[in-house]
């Protein structure tokens, strides 16, 4: 491994590893990530299909990967019936531990990768100054794909690290019937929930708690059993699904604070440049989508056709343009559902306007890349 790199991105997730491909193929590039592969993350699952054929191009054919086609949303709030419509563009059901490693497996035919924890990065004299725990390190352009919140984001002491969030989420595998084709969305009292399937049978139930609920309660065991089974379809599926971990995946502090894709002249990617409500099911998506646009904006700096300065705007406004007003839908949406009364309302608007639904969800969505 060298000590010197056109790229060094810290963060080895979906958008760290798509940035370490596209980079790859004609730059020299280090991605760095504390974790091994693969490994499970906290994740809903769902992958839009509006990078499916994105990752064709990088030789990720997902059709191969996974057969669960994501049609059809089920969407219920405690003690009334669910409402059903059909997923505008739909996606794939593959988990994170499975995506994560085709990416990672594709990165490291071309990229170099160290298993380790970036702890500083500080621009001087127009080049980066990396320190891992391990090493000194410096390149022509970091990246931030650190994801939800980081010892990096407190490094630069960004804006929303130093707001306390209110959310914490649970993620758990388990053995369960359901459709191939569905994926569900049920609200209870302090949060929402997701369950569909992915490419190996399991059922990824995936939930964000507001900690103020959460905290009345001893355990996860408690709080599923106290808080999410008084929606009666998530008290049906807690009878029936049979865990396939021994424990569930639980994360805290998830910021939805309005964060800036460029600081310190650091380029941000994925949930480090703005983390979208779970409920619209298009982090994965929009993660992967970040990379491609930050490949195309720097590839010109790097070929020294312009300036890092001119290239970090483009790549910020594109950015804001592509993922700005999804981010504003999904925090109307949140709004919207962890209000009882906003709640009660909008179920009867979506059962007198039905259409509103996938229209939303459209909105929450971009064209295929």
């Amino acid at each position: 491994m060298k000590n010197e790199y056109d790229i060094i991105i810290a963060g080895g997730g979906l958008s760290g590893l798509t940035a370490a491909i596209l980079f790859s193929k004609d730059f020299n590039v280090l991605f760095i990530d504390p974790d091994a592969y693969p490994r499970h993350k906290m994740c809903g699952e769902y992958l839009s299909n509006e990078v499916i054929g994105f990752l064709k191009e990088l030789d990720i054919d997902l059709d191969r990967e996974s057969s669960v086609d994501l049609e059809h949303l089920k969407f219920t709030i405690a003690g009334h019936r669910s409402i059903e419509c059909a997923l505008p563009q739909g996606g794939k059901g593959i988990s994170r531990y499975h995506l994560d490693h085709l990416l990672y497996q594709k990165a490291i035919k071309s990229a170099d990768f160290l298993q380790d924890k970036v702890v500083n990065a500080v621009f001087d004299k127009d080049t980066f100054q990396v320190s891992t725990t391990s090493q000194h390190l410096q390149c022509k352009q970091f990246i931030m794909a650190t994801g939800k919140r980081s010892l990096l984001d407190k490094k630069l002491d960004r804006k929303f690290i130093q707001q306390k969030s209110p959310w914490l989420a649970v993620k758990m595998h388990y053995k369960y019937s359901i459709s191939d084709r569905l994926v569900e969305l049920h609200n209870f009292d302090g949060g929402y929930a997701g369950v569909s399937k992915v490419e190996n049978g399991h059922v990824n139930l995936c939930y964000l708690a507001s900690y103020e609920s959460f905290k009345k309660h001893k355990n996860v065991t408690d709080f599923n059993k106290k808080v999410l089974s008084k929606n009666e379809f998530l008290k049906s599926f807690f009878k029936e699904a049979i865990p396939a971990w021994e424990q569930p995946i639980t994360i805290s502090q998830i910021s939805f604070e309005k964060k800036e894709p460029i600081e310190n002249n650091i380029l941000m990617l994925g949930d480090t440049a703005g983390l979208i409500h779970p409920l619209c099911g298009n982090g994965m998506a929009m993660a992967i989508h970040s990379a491609k646009i930050a490949f195309e904006e720097l590839y010109l700096y790097l070929n020294d056709d312009m300036s890092r300065e001119q290239a970090l705007k483009n790549y910020a406004r594109r950015w804001k343009k592509t993922f700005r007003k999804r981010l504003k839908i999904g925090r109307i949406l949140q709004g919207i559902l962890l209000n009882k009364t906003y709640t009660r309302w909008g179920l009867w608007l979506l059962r007198k306007f039905p259409f509103i639904l996938p229209t939303t969800i459209k909105g929450t969505h971009g064209k295929p890349i």
